[in-house]
């Protein structure tokens, strides 16, 4: 198994015996560790662009987990986040994950637990960051339109034909069928069932 395959989980905790304890159970389950003592360093460190997963204590001294989680939101950060919580910070946690944290962990925990969640977490990273990768490449292809191609592109995701798309613009329709034609090569797509898909990851079309 080469390094970072399966992800890296970053862990941020004052406590320093959770913390290796935490470590030597992700390394024995394959996962690169990386510890923090606080959130403030882990942020000193953090990429983005660096797949994983955060396992973070609520209650911290200096910046608390509540609010390291707020500066990730605010940098629009997806690393998926595992709360690690004491009896009476639940509530908290249930709040943390409102705002999309993926879940939380009650002291204390068992060590099955603890790595089902981070499976889960890393599990979700990457179908985030596959499915960014693949709204970017959408967006590169609907960049590459030009203004009478987008234009002709709508018509044709609405299942208008060419005659009516000539129609409603005002033009030939076999200057239609010559920009739909460039549309679907521009955008790699054959039918309008494509079409549709390829607007809807790029947020053009609402899911039905």
């Amino acid at each position: 198994m080469t390094e970072n395959q399966k992800g890296t989980v970053f862990v941020v905790d004052d406590d320093s015996t959770l913390r290796d304890m935490i470590r030597m159970m992700a390394e024995s389950d394959g996962y690169e560790v990386r510890d923090f003592i606080d959130a403030t360093s882990f942020l000193e460190a953090f990429n983005a662009e660096q797949p994983g997963c955060l396992i973070l204590d609520i209650r911290m001294p200096g910046m608390s987990g509540l609010a390291l989680q707020d500066e990730l939101i605010k940098r629009k950060a997806l690393i998926p986040i595992i709360f690690i919580t004491g009896h009476g910070d639940v509530e908290m946690a249930v709040e943390c994950i409102q705002k999309g944290a993926l879940d939380f962990l009650e002291k204390p925990f068992r060590e099955a637990k603890l790595l089902e969640k981070i499976e889960q977490a890393i599990l979700s990273d990457q179908q985030s960051r596959e499915e960014l990768a693949e709204k970017s490449l959408v967006q590169q292809r609907l960049d590459s339109l030009t203004t009478r191609e987008t234009e002709i592109m709508h018509f044709v995701a609405q299942g208008c034909a060419n005659k009516v798309i000539a129609i409603d613009l005002g033009i030939a329709q076999g200057t239609v069928e010559i920009h739909r034609s460039r549309v679907m090569h521009k955008l790699g797509v054959r039918s309008v069932a494509q079409l549709m898909r390829l607007l809807l990851v790029a947020g053009l079309l609402e899911d039905q």
